[in-house]
């Protein structure tokens, strides 16, 4: 399918600052920002910061981002599933993954995360798209957060929720490895029926097994 991207922008108060919500933006826009040294949850600053760059630069590939005084923050990407997953065996080319959501963690509480999945779903291309993301719960900052594992999965499945993403059920056994984990999915308004029950096939690959 065609990959159309529409560039969408906000400028918003977050605690008595005036941040920049934008996206999809470009690989030179990424490297024209300076990235915040806490954003650490994948990998070091600077191998994080060239990772996003290299996803802007796929057909698929979406990065909006939050910015403080020309500063990345707050990032959300969209790709193609992995294909170490069992998700990239799917044969439809309108299912894309949200791969990544993170925000330094002095912007945390400030509704960020929700603020950008909201701005991701402006797009009117996103209603051609099942978009889906897998929560494990050892990818949470549990320690910083203080919260147990339920407590930020609850926290973590309401911000999902203002993107319009939604729980749903799958035998996939990496997420059935531990009650915590989950998959979200939203799907677009304009997603065929055929589409979506090829989709259903790949939640549930064990359906007939008895």
């Amino acid at each position: 399918m065609e990959h159309i991207k529409t560039y969408y922008r906000e400028e918003v108060q977050v605690n008595g600052k005036k941040l920049l919500f934008e996206g999809p933006i470009s690989s030179e826009q990424i490297d024209c920002y300076d990235y915040h040294p806490g954003l650490v949850a994948f990998r070091q600053p600077k191998e994080q910061k060239k990772a996003l760059m290299g996803i802007a630069e796929l057909p698929e590939g979406r990065i909006n981002v939050a910015v403080d005084d020309g500063m990345i923050v707050g990032y959300v990407t969209f790709v193609y599933p992995d294909p170490l997953e069992r998700w990239s065996e799917s044969p439809l080319d309108n299912l894309i993954e949200l791969g990544a959501i993170e925000v330094a963690h002095e912007y945390r509480g400030a509704q960020i995360g929700s603020r950008l999945l909201k701005l991701s779903m402006y797009d009117d291309a996103m209603e051609d798209y099942i978009i889906i993301t897998t929560e494990y719960y050892w990818h949470w900052d549990l320690k910083n957060s203080g919260k147990s594992v339920w407590e930020y999965r609850k926290i973590m499945e309401k911000m999902m929720n203002k993107g319009d993403l939604y729980w749903m059920a799958t035998d996939d056994p990496e997420i059935s490895s531990h009650p915590a984990n989950c998959l979200l999915v939203r799907i677009g308004s304009r997603v065929s029926l055929e589409d979506v029950q090829t989709f259903d096939q790949i939640r549930f690959t064990d359906r007939f097994l008895f």
